[in-house]
């Protein structure tokens, strides 16, 4: 069998991978649990493969204690087994949309042919295009459109000027959020937070304030994503400060006030402030009981059912097995077949953990099966489904299992 420190990278465990970031320390397994906060055994079983470190408050924990990235630990990005074709297909378009995100802001210089060919109501068509890739968890396709699409939403705020270029812009940021998610369903998260500076920039030239605060609900995601909690807070209630200030109570206002809401309540799960995270988990079901329904308002789902799911992410996020299977039972039941793939499949990824949890092991291989049939890519790039998948191959090496695994390279 081969040593650990020769195996590839993606078929490691991440507490392999926590041993080794360790050991490049020179601290033994007492001063990690020291630095983390967590016991001994906790460390051990985690290095061991006996315990999944799949937990982003656990991961944020020891990477805040060693002084890294959380993917040192997740291992991100992956690179699928070359068995995967539509996984290697996914990737194809990386190097050109990183290329496209580097242009930003540079003058686009575009050819005669290329400034004639502007037409706003041919790039909003392919605008909605990329989104619907985006929302059916089509990666290989969205990563086809996105370099000559970006290319051309980039030559359209050269060419206009007035509303019309506040229009392309809002194109332009709606196309770089296509891309910041291609990117981190792909687990490029260096690049993926590239595209969202873009997001931010492009949609403050469009000087309307609910599309600025639109692309700041990605930024306080950015600052989530690596434990930074109060920054990410401080984004969080100052949108919700700047939409309570506004007068009228459109849909959109709600709409967004809600996924406010929601982004702070996983901020506070994460940061294992439970109390908090049910309160403004409640504060969001209160705005989605305004809407009466589900909206896509800058590409931001909300409504009664974005918040049901949420309702099952929160105690997955803490850990808490038996209170996420009692709402997911809930909640999968009255999911609606036409609401977006890429969400549901999300929705049963945190199930299987939630399963996995609550020691049904199962029902948790296959919930992962049923989100993998919905968004194969991104099921598979998912930091949590290989590590849970890892772990539950450590107890069990069952045919079916096994052959999963080896579809998201983790054997």
């Amino acid at each position: 069998m081969p040593h650990q420190t020769d195996m590839p990278d993606g078929s490691q465990t991440n507490g392999q991978r926590l041993k080794r970031l360790r050991m490049r320390r020179r601290w033994d397994q007492r001063k990690l649990a020291e630095a983390s906060g967590y016991s001994l055994s906790a460390v051990r079983k985690f290095e061991q493969g006996h315990r999944s470190l799949d937990r982003a408050d656990v991961i944020l924990a020891f990477s805040k204690a060693l002084d890294c990235h959380p993917t040192e630990i997740t291992g991100q990005p992956y690179t699928p087994p070359d068995s995967d074709r539509d996984g290697q297909a996914a990737l194809a378009s990386v190097g050109a949309v990183r290329r496209a995100l580097l242009r930003h802001g540079r003058p686009a210089r575009p050819t005669g042919q290329e400034a004639a060919g502007v037409d706003l109501n041919t790039l909003r068509e392919r605008v909605a295009a990329a989104n619907g890739h985006r929302q059916g968890a089509s990666l290989t396709k969205l990563g086809d459109l996105l370099p000559a699409l970006l290319r051309d939403l980039q030559v359209s705020v050269d060419v206009y000027a007035g509303d019309r270029r506040r229009e392309a812009y809002d194109l332009l940021a709606s196309g770089y959020e296509c891309a910041m998610q291609y990117l981190y369903k792909l687990g490029r998260s260096s690049d993926a937070t590239l595209a969202t500076e873009r997001v931010l920039w492009s949609a403050e030239q469009t000087e309307d304030p609910l599309r600025v605060l639109s692309a700041r609900w990605y930024d306080a995601g950015e600052f989530l994503s690596i434990g930074e909690h109060d920054e990410a807070g401080a984004i969080i209630d100052g949108a919700l400060s700047t939409l309570g200030a506004m007068r009228a109570d459109s849909p959109e206002k709600v709409s967004l006030t809600g996924a406010f809401h929601l982004k702070a309540s996983l901020n506070h799960a994460r940061a294992t402030d439970s109390e908090a995270a049910e309160r403004h988990l409640k504060k969001a079901q209160k705005q989605a009981e305004l809407l009466g329904h589900d909206r896509n308002d800058y590409e931001l789902q909300f409504g009664p059912t974005n918040c049901a799911i949420w309702s099952v992410s929160l105690p997955v996020e803490m850990g808490r097995g038996r209170e996420a299977v009692r709402r997911a039972e809930l909640v999968t039941r009255a999911l609606p077949d036409q609401y977006a793939p890429e969400r549901r499949s999300h929705h049963y990824i945190d199930v299987g953990r939630a399963y996995y949890y609550n020691g049904q092991h199962d029902e948790a291989f296959e919930a992962f099966v049923k989100a993998e049939r919905l968004a194969p890519q991104a099921t598979r790039m998912h930091a949590g489904v290989r590590e849970t998948t890892h772990t539950m191959l450590h107890a069990t090496r069952r045919t079916t299992l096994f052959e999963f695994g080896m579809r998201l390279g983790v054997v």
